[in-house]
């Protein structure tokens, strides 16, 4: 049979710290929907609803690479859409793109510091090289890049997410 210490031991052992706040609101809602439960039952309660959590909050979480491609994609195509290539415009582009992508990072409300970077270069046979190299969580942080053209020109946006 479980004793309370053990179960408390055993939750706080895959869970942060800052699990004791939600075992207390846990505890306490419980408590309320159902006042006739032991509290054995109560805590087997508590001990399954922190469970989902963890698992809910680590999907919820995570840095999705579809969802952020998609963002990328439409925030070039609003901004640039069917445009020729101008050399006067591409400070507007590139801002635009940068702030149209946070902006729907933000709307997702997920946990996260973003880094947002955009180039836009002609299409006259220049070459072009970059890279990047990142030290972090691999399950929680991520990273997307996408390369859009069109007929005059290459949009390369790069998104990295890091958690919080």
């Amino acid at each position: 049979m479980l004793t309370f210490s053990l179960l408390i031991r055993y939750i706080f052992q895959t869970d942060t710290a800052g699990m004791l706040n939600v075992l207390a609101f846990t505890f306490v809602i419980l408590n309320k929907i159902q006042p006739t439960l032991r509290l054995g039952k109560l805590l087997l309660l508590v001990v399954f609803v922190m469970r989902h959590t963890k698992w809910i909050l680590r999907h919820w979480a995570a840095f999705i690479v579809d969802d952020v491609s998609t963002i990328i994609k439409e925030a070039v195509e609003n901004t640039i859409g069917g445009n020729a290539y101008q050399h006067n415009k591409v400070n507007q582009w590139t801002s635009a793109v940068v702030e149209q992508c946070l902006n729907q990072l933000t709307k997702l409300a997920k946990p996260f510091k973003y880094i947002v970077t955009c180039v836009i270069m002609q299409k006259n046979g220049a070459g072009l090289h970059t890279a990047s190299s990142c030290f972090w969580d691999n399950s929680v942080d991520g990273s997307c890049t996408v390369r859009w053209e069109n007929k005059t020109m290459y949009c390369i946006v790069s998104i990295f997410g890091l958690g919080v």
